[in-house]
């Protein structure tokens, strides 16, 4: 019992030498820790069972001894290094996976966006389009205005102005005298707004704006004097096109002329006095 207590001791200091030198070895050489699982599996170079332990320890010997005559040529140091460069490449390339799906997955969501900014812009156009063709047909009869791309080119690059002015005249029989006045069938479109006249060119203006304006209505408008350049009839017909197609809107326009005041619900008159402006009179 003694001799076997004594062997018990033995193998227990034996156990924490054991212990301690695994700790040290552990330390020592980082490739135990990425190998450690594989330890002890058969068909593994760490299958203990089936190796020669004598015949490691002196493959071991050798080893070393090889080892240190070729550290004296090779510095371990600059091996460590291209060791942790490595890891660091696996983890870059795997980081570089990472980032190129994230890539695609916003090219394909920019692609998308695109789709729907190419769509909202081409119903937005189309409607303003048809708006401002008859906002400018309404304001001067007989005459025609779009909005067209560039030639070559397509909404997404800009549009122009297109102008068609005129009437052509035609009789309704052989016979009778009286005289009517149809659109121009084939129409000549102005190649530039420079050729239009001030008031044409307002008329151009207002109408984009209103065909604007009511592709998105607002609540309140205030206009100050956007007649200033018109004759009389083009001011009611601005005032009768407000009051038609902005019945959900509140206009507040400045105008010195009365045509415009033909559709209004209230007119609010001013007047000098001691060089203020006065509100002389109030008609509903």
């Amino acid at each position: 019992m003694q001799k076997l207590g004594h062997q018990i001791e033995k193998f227990h200091k034996e156990q924490q030498a054991a212990v301690q030198t695994v700790a040290h070895m552990e330390k020592e050489h980082e490739w135990i820790a990425d190998e450690k699982d594989n330890f002890g599996r058969t068909g593994t170079p760490y299958d203990f069972k089936g190796q020669n332990i004598a015949e490691c320890k002196a493959s071991l010997r050798n080893l070393t001894e090889r080892f240190q005559g070729m550290k004296k040529k090779i510095n371990p140091k600059v091996m460590n290094m291209i060791d942790s460069v490595e890891k660091k490449e696996v983890a870059l390339k795997n980081m570089m996976k990472t980032v190129i799906r994230d890539k695609k997955k916003i090219e394909e969501t920019i692609e998308t966006l695109d789709e729907y900014k190419k769509k909202a812009l081409y119903e937005t156009w189309v409607e303003v389009n048809r708006n401002f063709g008859e906002i400018f047909a309404e304001l001067l009869p007989g005459s025609f205005a779009k909005l067209d791309p560039p030639e070559g080119k397509t909404i997404n690059e800009g549009l122009e102005v297109k102008v068609s002015l005129g009437l052509l005249p035609l009789f309704s029989c052989g016979t009778c005298t009286k005289l009517k006045l149809t659109p121009a069938t084939g129409k000549v479109w102005k190649q530039s707004l420079t050729e239009l006249s001030g008031g044409q060119r307002s008329l151009i203006a207002i109408s984009l704006i209103m065909s604007l304006l009511q592709f998105k209505p607002a609540p309140m408008y205030i206009l100050d004097e956007v007649d200033a350049a018109l004759d009389l009839s083009h001011t009611q017909n601005i005032g009768r096109l407000i009051k038609t197609r902005f019945k959900g809107s509140q206009f507040i326009v400045v105008s010195l002329k009365d045509g415009m005041f033909v559709n209004a619900n209230r007119i609010f008159r001013t007047r000098f006095s001691e060089g203020t402006s006065m509100v002389q009179a109030l008609t509903v």
